[in-house]
């Protein structure tokens, strides 16, 4: 009968209160209703940030009613006339509504976004305060027993709340949201707000820490986030300023919360390892095929989003669109757990890439312009304050600089163009020869996140910084510093110019191999994409293969239990194969036998392509010699011609190549019948 939703999923200030069927047994109902009342009544002795006044008359008000309820709940109600039912059922849904603007005005992170919402928020109070005076008008009260003290209450509450004025207090949340407003304003106007009215106004709302000021941000980030899912910009603009606002609060007023700040790295990098195991296919509703907003699961067990399985039940269809089977009940259970991963995967990625899932989610390239004028001046603001923090700040005001730099480039490129415009990246190289393990790991962090930009690409190398981020690849004091300065490395080496000059640091391609060989899983991975990129330059493929890349990456291809390190061996392998020295190794010190057979039975599309890479490279270098060995392998043709017809272009022209090679080389040694390539139909036409 009560339907309850995570506070965690349920969007702020949106209310997604049931109205009770008329048909309800009318003891489950009043039993529903107490059981609102009580959960309302709980919050009494908890702290407002805003709407204090009306949250205190709403929860005064229902439990004044949770007593009139207690009353008549052991009375025999069973024969209620309808306007009585309609009259609870009313009360039901506006409790739900209570309860929900209760959950809002006290949620963690929320305090600033529903004080600059104080008018919608007190609009919804005075909906629901005199929705109820109108349940209380209809309720036939003679109808029950109850003492006479309870009555006059319950009347007292139906007048109170027929004529209350539910408004702002003009000493509290008004004088304030006009001081955020304020504020904000000085912003657009390209003035810092004075520090002490700021630290004033977030004071009111009891905002007076790092920790408290991050929250904030968090949350009104995830809002931006789903704002941009669901294509809503009615909030963006103020969203986007209060963001930057917070951001500036957080890095000039409380940046010297130096244990704070490494809790959240730990918890937030923790949240990220786990996220990224995630198959944001799965978030797809079957019906739509979109990300699942509001994920229900109907009686078959499958889950589908709300919007799409309604229209389909709607149009009278009472089986299950996946299974087929018949629907037991039409009933949809909320997917709580789905909806709150959903809503982490979503968060933690910045917003999933479009081009990855093919959904309309929020690709990070939306973040290259600032949302607001106020929003893109506080961060101009903070990225000039966080540099002389830098060069000038102590030993901790420079850890925890590093650290907000490292917070704000995580997910925004407008970020990182201000940072890099303010020229944070030459005193963050500096601090990659700290002792301090913390303040090194901060530093390569946030230069691993500047190194996405390309203005950060071209400040690194034109700083010199090449030689210092390979210093911490080799002598890092943590393996994390390690794996950050691989992926930095990774970032770089997508220009081609940068190629040449990491594979002219004699350390650099040993340090990445080292990393290969004994570093972290994540290490391991980070260290293979740079490779790659690095490979791509014919020049570094000596030392690589002078160093026995082949036999670890042979090993790491046989041995290893995660499919994506293979497929980044392999990669590299592919790399290797394009120039005669690593094709004569490949041949050498990794078996031909290998590549094949893990072409065979992979189940990763991406896999097999990188196989078919390494073969038509290794049939180009070698002739004969490895075309006899591929033609000997049987399966092999029906495999290349699958991957013709199912890979993309690029893939798909490869196999074909290949097929084509092995093809007339069965035919020349008389070895089997040629097969015609068809193109315009995809078809093998056989000709004797």
């Amino acid at each position: 009968m009560l339907t309850t939703f995570d506070q965690t999923t349920r969007r702020i200030l949106h209310f997604p209160a049931v109205f009770p069927c008329q048909n309800v047994n009318p003891t489950t109902l009043l039993l529903s209703i107490l059981s609102l009342s009580n959960s309302i009544t709980k919050y009494q002795p908890k702290f407002f940030p805003t709407q204090r006044r009306n949250a205190r008359e709403a929860i005064r008000q229902v439990t004044i009613l949770s007593m009139f309820l207690n009353e008549i709940i052991n009375q025999d109600v069973s024969s209620l006339p309808d306007s009585a039912i309609l009259c609870f059922c009313e009360l039901h849904y506006s409790f739900q509504k209570i309860e929900f603007l209760l959950k809002d005005c006290t949620r963690s992170g929320a305090r600033v976004y529903i004080l600059m919402k104080s008018h919608v928020v007190t609009n919804q109070f005075l909906t629901v305060i005199r929705a109820i005076a109108t349940a209380l008008d209809i309720l036939p009260k003679s109808l029950f027993k109850v003492s006479r003290d309870v009555e006059e209450m319950v009347d007292m509450v139906k007048k109170q709340a027929s004529t209350t004025s539910v408004v702002l207090a003009w000493d509290d949340e008004y004088v304030v949201v006009k001081r955020f407003a304020l504020i904000l304003n000085r912003f657009e106007n390209r003035f810092q707000p004075d520090p002490i009215m700021t630290r004033q106004a977030l004071c009111h709302i009891r905002i007076s820490s790092w920790s408290e000021c991050h929250n904030e941000v968090m949350f009104l980030n995830e809002e931006i986030s789903l704002c941009l899912l669901e294509n809503n910009e009615s909030d963006l603009h103020l969203l986007h300023s209060l963001a930057g606002f917070m951001q500036y609060c957080r890095g000039v007023l409380f940046e010297n919360s130096f244990v704070e700040n490494m809790h959240y790295q730990i918890y937030h990098e923790k949240d990220e390892l786990n996220l990224s195991c995630l198959n944001p296919e799965d978030f797809r509703c079957p019906i739509s095929l979109e990300l699942m907003m509001d994920p229900v699961t109907v009686s078959t067990g499958q889950t589908y989003d709300r919007v799409s399985i309604q229209k389909w039940l709607n149009s009278g269809n009472l089986i299950c669109p996946k299974t087929g089977g018949k629907l037991a009940t039409t009933e949809l259970v909320p997917n709580s757990n789905l909806r709150k991963v959903i809503r982490q995967y979503c968060i933690g990625h910045g917003g999933v890439s479009v081009s990855r899932v093919q959904m309309h989610n929020r690709d990070i390239s939306s973040t290259s312009l600032p949302g607001s004028v106020a929003s893109a001046e506080a961060i101009k603001f903070l990225s000039e304050y966080l540099v002389r923090r830098l060069c000038n700040g102590s030993a901790k005001q420079k850890n925890s600089a590093a650290y907000e730099i490292r917070l704000l480039a995580k997910s925004s490129i407008f970020n990182r163009f201000c940072l890099i415009e303010a020229g944070v990246i030459p005193p963050l190289l500096t601090l990659l020869s700290s002792s301090d393990s913390i303040i090194q790991e901060n530093a390569i962090a946030g230069l691993l996140k500047l190194s996405k930009h390309s203005n950060g690409k071209k400040a690194i190398i034109d700083h010199n910084g090449l030689i210092s981020i390979v210093s911490v690849l080799k002598n890092g004091l943590t393996q994390g510093c390690k794996q950050a300065a691989a992926a930095t490395i990774f970032y770089l080496s997508s220009v081609q110019t940068n190629r040449k000059l990491i594979g002219e640091i004699p350390e650099a391609i040993p340090a990445l191999i080292e990393q290969v060989r004994a570093g972290t899983s994540c290490g391991k991975k980070n260290s293979l994409a740079a490779l790659f990129l690095i490979l791509l330059e014919p020049r570094n493929h000596k030392t690589a293969l002078s160093l026995g890349i082949i036999p670890l990456l042979s090993t790491l291809i046989s041995t290893s239990e995660k499919p994506e390190i293979v497929t980044d061996s392999l990669s590299v392998v592919a790399a290797l194969a394009e120039s005669f020295d690593g094709s004569d190794r490949i041949l050498k010190d990794l078996s031909l036998a290998l590549i094949v057979n893990t072409l065979k039975k992979s189940a990763s599309k991406e896999c097999c392509v990188t196989c078919v890479s390494i073969l038509l490279a290794l049939s180009n270098n070698w002739g004969d010699k490895v075309i006899a060995v591929l033609a000997s392998e049987p399966k092999l043709m029906s495999l290349l011609y699958s991957l013709s017809v199912t890979a993309g272009s690029q893939a798909g022209k490869k196999a074909r190549a290949l097929f084509r090679i092995v093809n007339r080389f069965l035919v020349t040694s008389g070895s089997g019948s040629m097969v015609n390539w068809d193109s315009s139909r995809f078809e093998p036409v056989r000709s004797c």
